[in-house]
């Protein structure tokens, strides 16, 4: 699943592929919102970990489950 960050003071987000579930990612970020000084915590599909200061966080979207499709093959 493809998950991005969007944080105010930096120009591009974050674009997270980690194998989570969308209700463990929000799990997660609900846990560092709530901790005061919270780390949000995802693991990439690598098996890499990337730390984000909870209130730094001004979004979060999740992407799809299904991998992109390239080509000319997903034209119907």
């Amino acid at each position: 699943m493809e998950v991005k960050i969007g944080i105010p003071s930096v120009p591009r987000e974050l674009l997270i592929e980690t194998s989570s579930t969308p209700e463990e990612v929000e799990t997660a970020l609900k846990a560092a919102v709530a901790a005061d000084g919270g780390v949000f915590v995802l693991t990439n599909v690598k098996g890499g970990k990337v730390l984000v200061p909870a209130d730094k966080i001004g979004y979060v979207e999740f992407g799809s489950t299904e991998p992109r499709r390239v080509g000319f093959g997903n034209i119907l």
